[in-house]
This record gives C-alpha cells, structure tokens and sequence, in this order.
C-alpha cells in the first residue's frame, strides 16, 4: 500500500478496506510504520522506537486493523513503559491495561507506539525538555498544542487516522486547534478514567474527521462501574447522530474570553464565521455566554495540578528537582503544602463555575461556540513550562492566556469538541469549539457534522504529511 493511498483514509474508510478485503491489516500496519518513521523524522512526535509486536486487539472490533498511537501519560497499556514526559520518570512499566486501553483493543486498534506529552501533561505546548519541541506539520516553526502534542502532530500529517489523547483543560482540543484536526472533550464519565484529578482529566483520542469520532465513542463510551461518575447513556448510537434529521438550535456565540485577554483579529473573525453559517443552516445563532470569575477557572484548575503532584509523590519517592522543569516543581511545592482546607477552597471555586455553565445550558441554550485557543498556533518557545520566574498559578494564568475558552468545561465536566473551521491568511488552522450541555455529545457531534458537510475540511493538509 503506498503512503499517499494510505493516508488519503480516515479511520473509517481503512477499516471498510479491510473489511472488504481490499488490503489486509498487515498491509495498513506497514504503511503506518513506514508513515511513521517518515512523520516522526520531521515532526519528532514519538518518545521511542515503535513496539514489535504492535500488540494484542481484536481483528473483529469495529476499527480492526486500524493503526493507533498511545500517548505518555501512563500508566496506559501492560508491559509499556511511561515517562510522563520527564527526565525524573525513568521508564516505568504499566503492570495492566487502563480501562480505556482494554477497549481501544476490543475495538481492534492496533497500538503502534507512543507520542509525545509535555511533562506531567501540565502544559499548553508540547516542548518537554526530555524530547525537546514537537513540530506542527502546518508550519514546523511552530508548537502542536499540548498536551496531547505528538498524538495531534502524527494524525494531521496523516501518519495515523486516530490517536489517544486526554484532557484536563484543553489537552485533547487545544492541539486538535494547532493541528487542524478534530477534538472531543467528553463528558465527566463518558469515558473511563473520570475520577483521575479530582474529575478533570478526560481519556479520548483525536481524529480527521467527524465519523471517525463518533464511531469510536460509541466503541469506547460504555458505562465503566469502577469510576465515580457515570454519564447517561445515549438514546441511540452516536454514529446515527451523523446523519439525524437537524433541528433548529439555539446556539449562543461568544469571542471574549471569560479572563479578557486579547483574542488574535482572525480567530475572532473565524469564529464569528462559524456563527453565521450555523444560522445560515437554519440554527438562531446571538451573542451570550454563562457568566463566573476567570480567576475561580484558575482555582479550580489548581486541583488537577496539586493531583499530578500528589500522585508523582505517592509512595515517598520524591523525584530529583534537578530532573524536573519548573512548572513541575512548582506544583509539587503545592501538592506538599495543601491542607484539607485548602482542598475545600478550591472545590468551592469548581462549583461556582460548574453551576454557572449547568443553569446556562439549562435556561435554553443548546450550543455555545467559542474560538478553540485564543491564538494562531505559537511559535516553539512562548509558553515557557522551565521559566523558573511562574509559581503555579503564575504559570496556569500563562497558559490560560493562551489558550482561555477550554478548560471552564474541565472545570463544568460538560462536553466541548474542536472543528478545524477556519484558517489564517498564512494558512494556519483555527479551530472552533462548540460546547453544550452535561452528556449531551450526540447534539454536538450532530452540529459538528453538519458544519463538516457545509464547510468540509478534508481535503487541507499540511505541509508535512507523509501522502
């Protein structure tokens, strides 16, 4: 299979090769290695050597056959080393599969290798000083978007259709906005895992395209009776939603963010874009946003940092400070000197913001849609995670500059997903979140697809892709 023919498939259109017999899972495995090898060399988006063997998944799964990364931010898949993206995480080895992983192989994924992270996941850019940065395939001088950096790189330079990613405020969306790609944040339970940083932390992966996000959820969303939190079930499969009958909306649309930083001209102008087709497809589209305190985001997000610090803590085994950045040393700091009262605080500032975006959905609004990030994607180097000057709020206040519009629905555990709508005159991608109501992805993927049928964005591709 040559790279051009095998990058030209999402997800979807490789399995139905498969399943046709037009080629055979080893034939969609070479092409990825080879695709790969090629993408990584430009992009340096993988922590290591691709596994031999690829791994154990069911060939009878609905994406069977299917090449898949994992991302660093382990313990995710047995027998797999994780580094958390840091040079004080010396290789350790997951002893069992995440509750995630195990369904990503009953889908039949077949897990290639694993992408790059910042380290602890605690960053907007993907630039750990253990890989060093991860080039966008839009513009290589520029950042990929983080967490899920190296994920989002390698699917938009089409090395794979479909790679796993989580987010914990804005980790999955952010790098899809960098990367052009497509990026669902599910809702609290939705997904195993829920219960990791207080409840802020979401496992999905990022796509090219909208069917291939629905179909996967629907592999990978049923109820998981370990975790705390349980999102309702769907009424019917969220494939069917890509093809539902449209209803009209009630769609609010807001370009300032919460904190009032300065959003760039044609991300607003890409947004406000986004909102007049959504009217012109039959949707009431008007300006209003739920209402709360920026600074009780930051708070709230306080909580997932001092988790990561506590969990690095665990067991007595404080890593060498000289071995980690700054940022990470920073909330470890915090993580040591947290007080049940502290703890309590904090809590307080995630439910004001929670009940804020809840009443909202629930006074009439369907659907808000805001930029993704509030910038083109950054040139290597502006966000700084190893700039000893940031303490840990410092440093969040940083990335939220950046990037402000995602993590209130972190905070809210509503749904939020990343269209790539837009693009820059220099012809960088832009993304456009849509976010509604708690458990409600079958209204957004429902939207989503619409808006990839009025405005398709298949056919962009990067500079770097390996077809």
């Amino acid at each position: 299979m040559e790279l051009h023919e095998y990058a030209a498939y999402d997800a979807t259109g490789l399995r139905e090769l498969i399943t046709t017999g037009q080629i055979t899972p080893q034939d969609a495995e070479d092409a990825a290695r080879r695709a790969l090898a090629a993408a990584h060399a430009d992009l340096n988006a993988l922590t290591g050597p691709l596994y031999e063997p690829a791994g154990s998944h069911d060939p009878d799964g609905p994406f069977g056959g299917v090449p898949f990364l994992i991302k660093d931010s382990g313990p995710f898949a047995r027998g797999t080393a994780f580094r958390l993206g840091s040079r004080a995480i010396r290789g350790v080895i997951a002893d069992a599969d995440h509750e995630l992983m195990t369904r990503f192989r009953a889908a039949g994924l077949v897990t290639l290798g694993q992408t790059t992270a910042p380290e602890f996941g605690l960053s907007f850019s993907t630039e750990p000083v253990l890989h060093g940065p991860t080039r966008n395939p839009w513009a290589p001088d520029r950042g990929v978007g983080g967490s899920s950096g190296g994920a989002a790189a390698l699917v938009a330079a089409g090395a794979v259709p479909v790679a796993h990613g989580n987010d914990g405020a804005g980790s999955i969306r952010v790098p899809a906005a960098a990367c052009g790609l497509v990026g669902l944040k599910p809702s609290r339970g939705r997904t195993p895992g829920s219960d990791v940083a207080f409840g802020h932390i979401y496992e999905f992966a990022l796509t090219r395209t909208v069917r291939d996000t629905a179909r996967l959820l629907d592999a990978v969303s049923t109820p998981n009776h370990f975790d705390t939190h349980q999102a309702p079930p769907p009424v019917r499969p969220f494939a069917r939603e890509l093809t539902a009958a449209p209803e009209r909306l009630r769609v609010a649309l807001a370009v300032a963010p919460w904190s009032g930083v300065p959003v760039d001209p044609e991300v607003a102008a890409a947004t406000e874009t986004a909102g007049a087709l959504l009217e012109w497809l039959g949707h009431t589209v008007e300006p209003a946003r739920p209402e709360f305190d920026a600074e009780d985001v930051v708070e709230s997000l306080m909580l997932g940092g001092i988790a990561t610090g506590l969990a690095v803590l665990r067991g007595g085994r404080r890593p060498d400070p000289s071995l980690l950045e700054a940022g990470s040393r920073a909330f470890i700091r915090e993580a040591e000197a947290a007080t049940a009262a502290d703890l309590l605080t904090l809590l307080d500032a995630r439910q004001r913001v929670t009940r804020s975006i809840g009443h909202f959905f629930a006074g009439g609004y369907d659907v808000l849609v805001t930029p993704t990030l509030g910038q083109l994607p950054a040139p290597h180097g502006t966000l700084d995670y190893d700039n000893p000057a940031h303490d840990a709020r410092g440093w969040l206040r940083t990335m939220l500059a950046y990037g402000p519009f995602t993590a209130p629905f972190n905070v809210s555990g509503t749904p939020a997903i990343s269209l790539p709508l837009g693009q820059s005159r220099a012809g960088l991608p832009i993304g456009v979140q849509l976010a509604a109501g708690y458990g409600r992805e079958d209204l957004l993927l429902r939207l989503a697809a619409q808006l990839e049928e009025a405005a398709p964005w298949r056919d962009r591709q990067p500079s770097l892709f390996v077809g």
